[in-house]
């Protein structure tokens, strides 16, 4: 199967506006990957109005697809705007979404408190439009595993002169995992419905959909351990002989667990959300952006045939060369890594500004 009838760049940052979107042709129906879009940084080198109009035609992009009889699915990985809808936002209106599936990440469990108030806002928002009126539910009684306690790998990594600083860092993220669980505990939860719009918490589960084997992983860190901006989840889809990986928001991945899962399945294609440059040496420190190219390296060494390199790291103007041992091991070992704007033979837009 060539690999444009299996999947569709829609939307990137290397198309110059935030952005993670995909479609995945199926058997009689498409599946559309987090339906989003956001106006790049303040630091981004573009006028203000040049900004807003990318995201607008990316939204318009979107929408066009939404109203596709053919796109009956839709993947939403996490809540930021970037990869869901705004509710209220006229360019992409949540009555789109009416007689679809969603397969969603839980938005009651394994979420901070951002991302809860945004899947509240959406759901809520989506439930008055397609007429439901009981969305929030007593939320289950239950005990939270501590998701860092599973990262052997990344645990068992030394790092001289920042293991004390990383320990520490640890020791508060795992406060802070504890206070969430209380907010999940007390909910209130918003429940799956059927009507309308049929909702799928899809968090570690397999589901056929359009003839396609969707894999989702659990709740995986939005960048480092105890990422305070939360979790994602990433999936593999499979149809006839071909797979791919797409992994949402995992910054690298900077987390070596999440780097050797990927490797171990063997992809065809990997959607990687490459390490946010544009944040270094501030909010992203040379220690992890090391680890993000290392991860890198291990999932290149995989040899999948293609690996779509994009999103956080195409906002600034060096990002080639923050991992150009990336970029170099691939040519080495002969897997095509391209950013989204390459792959549909455009250069990226940061490389001209």
């Amino acid at each position: 199967m060539e690999w444009g009838k299996f999947f569709e760049i829609v939307w990137f940052d290397s198309l110059g506006a935030k952005s993670a979107s995909v479609l995945l042709h199926g058997e009689g129906c498409d599946i559309l990957v987090d339906p989003g879009a956001a106006a790049m940084q303040p630091s981004y080198p573009l006028p203000e109005d040049h900004k807003k109009r990318l995201r607008e035609q990316a939204l318009r992009k979107i929408a066009s697809l939404m109203r596709s009889s053919r796109v009956r699915v839709i993947i939403i990985t996490h809540y930021h705007y970037d990869h869901h809808p705004r509710p209220g936002d006229p360019l992409l209106p949540l009555e789109l979404f009416k007689g679809k599936t969603i397969l969603a990440k839980n938005p009651n469990e394994y979420i901070n408190e951002s991302q809860w108030r945004r899947a509240r806002l959406f759901f809520e928002s989506l439930a008055k439009i397609i007429g439901v009126e009981r969305v929030l539910v007593e939320p289950e009684s239950k005990e939270y595993v501590d998701p860092v306690m599973s990262l052997q790998l990344a645990l068992s990594k030394k790092f001289p002169g920042y293991d004390d600083r990383r320990r520490e860092l640890i020791s508060k993220g795992r406060e802070w995992f504890r206070r969430l669980t209380r907010l999940w505990i007390r909910g209130p939860w918003i429940a799956e419905v059927k009507d309308g719009v049929e909702t799928v918490w899809a968090d570690g589960r397999k589901i056929q959909a359009c003839g396609i084997e969707i894999e989702f992983t659990p709740p995986w860190f939005h960048g480092v351990e105890y990422d305070r901006t939360g979790w994602v989840i990433g999936f593999q889809a499979r149809r006839a002989n071909i797979s791919l990986f797409y992994t949402s928001d995992v910054m690298g991945p900077i987390i070596e667990d999440y780097a050797e899962e990927i490797a171990k399945n063997r992809p065809d294609i990997v959607v990687l959300d490459g390490p946010p440059t544009y944040l270094y040496p501030y909010m992203l420190n040379r220690i992890n952006l090391e680890r993000a190219i290392e991860n890198a390296i291990t999932i290149i060494d995989s040899e999948p045939k293609l690996i779509i390199y994009d999103h956080h790291l195409l906002r600034e103007k060096r990002w080639r060369e923050r991992v150009r041992p990336v970029i170099e091991h691939a040519a080495r070992r002969g897997v095509a890594l391209l950013t989204a704007a390459e792959y549909l033979g455009k250069k990226p837009l940061i490389d001209t500004l």
